[in-house]
């Protein structure tokens, strides 16, 4: 029988010979990667997908270590004070990791952007009240601990509200065109970005781990337990040389934050002013 395909064509097997070579040579892919890629492109994102990216769920993650954290270091901080450390050392970690598998994966998303720096935040503003609780005996530094806790609040969503409002990230060379040299540094260098946000973190952590070595060394001396003081006497003196190298990050950071604060006020009242200018 007679094929019903027809005769060969050799004119249309080249055309599409042709093609598929047009097709790798214009976008470096073969013609079944670029199939894949268009599929990929044209498949329908859900909600729910979103919502189970990679980062994300790191991101669940983090909120899980910063919550069992905190809650140790209220709740029960005598005897697991340390695990409560390695708990939110982890989840600050995590920060790292989240941003690598989003752009690993291809799973950048509005709401991890959001998810990161609530996470963010919230873990500072948590272990601020935490030592806030450690040294209550001591008002100045209470009150330096709650001033922290509003600085760092007001001055991160001022800058995330006047990069949104303009469509930029707020960590993008274009959302922070024009703003304070500090605060463009701040996100372009980073190095200097690094420095300053680890150095506040483990500036708290090590202002926590002080805070129990002495508590844990006067519960000792009225127990009897002399011997175990020269264990804590150690702690305690490298923490304190610790001290000494991140308290300069940290106050680096602080200045950061309010000019941070300053740029982004500035620039939601330039964008008001250009919109009553139109």
């Amino acid at each position: 029988p007679k094929s019903k395909r027809g005769p060969h064509n050799p004119h249309t097997a080249n055309c599409t010979l042709n093609a598929n070579t047009r097709t790798e040579v214009e976008t470096g892919q073969s013609p079944r990667q670029w199939i894949m890629a268009n599929d990929k492109k044209t498949a329908v994102v859900q909600p729910r997908d979103v919502l189970t990216y990679i980062p994300n769920i790191i991101g669940y993650l983090r909120v899980f270590l910063t919550l069992s954290s905190i809650t140790i270091m209220i709740c029960s901080p005598q005897n697991y004070w340390g695990v409560a450390i390695i708990a939110y050392v982890s989840s600050f970690v995590g920060d790292l990791f989240d941003g690598m598998a989003a752009r690993k994966f291809d799973q950048c998303s509005t709401f991890g952007g959001l998810l990161d720096m609530v996470t963010d935040r919230c873990s500072t503003a948590g272990l601020l009240c935490v030592l806030s609780r450690e040294y209550g005996d001591e008002p100045l530094l209470v009150l330096l601990f709650t001033i922290l806790i509003i600085l760092d609040i007001s001055s991160h969503w001022c800058q995330m509200y006047s990069t949104t409002s303009l469509q930029q990230h707020h960590k993008s060379a274009d959302g922070n065109k024009g703003r304070f040299f500090l605060v463009r540094w701040y996100y372009s260098s980073y190095p200097f970005f690094g420095y300053c946000c680890v150095g506040a973190e483990f500036t708290y952590i090590a202002l926590y781990v002080l805070a129990r070595v002495n508590n844990d060394a006067a519960s000792l001396d009225d127990g009897g337990y002399n011997n175990n003081n020269d264990n804590a006497g150690t702690l305690k003196m490298l923490v304190e040389y610790f001290l000494m190298v991140s308290i300069p990050a940290c106050v680096v950071k602080q200045v950061v934050n309010v000019s941070q604060l300053c740029s982004s006020c500035y620039a939601v009242a330039e964008h008001d002013a250009m919109q009553k200018n139109k």
